[in-house]
């Protein structure tokens, strides 16, 4: 069950942002986290740990900006599901491997869409918001390791916010969509 929470926990923080809690996940974890990964785990840590880094400054910058989140929106979500699994998996010891990566990358691909969806809704995020993803992807990788009963409940809630969330767009799309046949 707590393996079960952690992956969910891991998955939810990849499905906010994703360089950021790899990274944190790395600092955290160390060799650990890529030993269910075979060609990542062959890669020198250095490099790991630099390109970890880059992409996480790169993503804590660009997300910033009005340009920056479109393309960040597209890039995560083509990219969630992957690390979604690949967070999911950092832990996996009695679970098989890739029932918990498919878990990890779908909870992760879910949460990435409604963000999505959210982004679409918006003209444009608040810059607040932004940094409010920021520490929750943080804390969750943070409970992911050391909490992860909380890290889970807590991943859980954002997955029963995510549903509601999503029945809210859906009814506004179709609101505006029937407002659109009107005229």
């Amino acid at each position: 069950m707590v393996e079960i929470l952690t992956a969910l926990s891991a998955s939810a923080a990849v499905g906010i942002r994703i360089a950021l809690p790899l990274l944190s996940l790395e600092l955290l974890r160390g060799e650990a986290l890529w030993s269910a990964i075979p060609f990542i785990a062959a890669i020198n840590p250095s490099i790991r740990l630099a390109v970890l880094c880059t992409l996480s400054l790169l993503e804590l910058l660009i997300s910033k900006h009005l340009l920056g989140q479109r393309l960040l929106q597209f890039i995560m979500l083509v990219s969630s599901p992957i690390a979604g699994a690949i967070a999911a998996t950092s832990n996996a010891i009695a679970l098989p491997i890739w029932l918990t990566g498919i878990v990890g990358g779908l909870f992760a691909f879910v949460l990435q869409s409604v963000q999505t969806a959210w982004f679409y809704r918006q003209p444009r995020l608040k810059v607040g918001f932004v940094f409010a993803q920021d520490i929750v992807a943080i804390l969750l990788t943070f409970l992911a390791v050391k909490l992860p009963q909380l890290g889970g409940i807590i991943a859980l809630s954002l997955l029963w916010w995510a549903i509601r969330s999503y029945q809210s767009s859906a009814k506004w799309y179709s609101k505006n969509k029937s407002g659109d046949r009107a005229n």
